[in-house]
C-alpha cells in the first residue's frame, strides 16, 4: 500500500488490494511510529519494541483501539503509560478517537521483545 503522492501537478490515489484508499483513512503505519515514540520511564526501549502492545484496530471512522499490557502487574508506570499511549495515538492525522485497554492475557515475558530491544537491554 503507499500513501498519495503528487508527480508533476498530478495527484495520485493510495491504493490497496481493496481498491483505492479514502484519504481520510487512519494510516497504520503512523499508528505504529506514533506508538513507537512512548517509552517506559523505566525501560530505555519503547513499548512496541517491548512487545507490550498486543493488538491495534482502527476503525473506518478513525476510532483506534489498543490493546496493551505491562511488564507487570504491580509495574510503577501502570497508571501513566496507558494515557501517554492515547495522547500519542491522538496526534496520528485522521484519528477521531483513541482507547487504550490494558490486558494481562497473555502475561508479558521478554521473549514478546524485538531483537533490537533484547539488544538494547541485553536480555538474551
Amino acid at each position: 500500500m503507499s500513501e498519495s503522492t503528487t508527480n508533476g501537478g498530478t495527484t495520485h490515489e493510495a491504493w490497496s488490494p481493496e481498491g483505492p484508499i479514502p484519504a481520510t483513512r487512519v494510516s497504520e503505519v503512523a499508528v505504529l511510529d506514533s506508538l513507537k515514540t512512548v517509552f517506559d520511564p523505566e525501560i530505555p526501549v519503547d513499548i512496541y519494541e517491548l512487545g507490550l502492545v498486543y493488538a491495534v484496530e482502527i476503525g473506518d471512522d478513525g476510532a483506534v483501539k489498543v490493546d496493551m499490557t505491562l511488564t507487570t502487574p504491580s509495574c510503577p508506570s501502570a497508571q501513566e503509560l496507558p494515557g501517554m499511549v492515547e495522547e500519542a495515538v491522538k496526534t496520528v492525522p485522521n484519528v477521531t478517537s483513541v482507547k487504550v485497554e490494558v490486558v494481562w492475557d497473555p502475561p508479558w515475558d521478554p521473549s514478546r521483545m524485538s531483537e533490537d530491544a533484547k539488544l538494547a537491554l541485553n536480555v538474551y
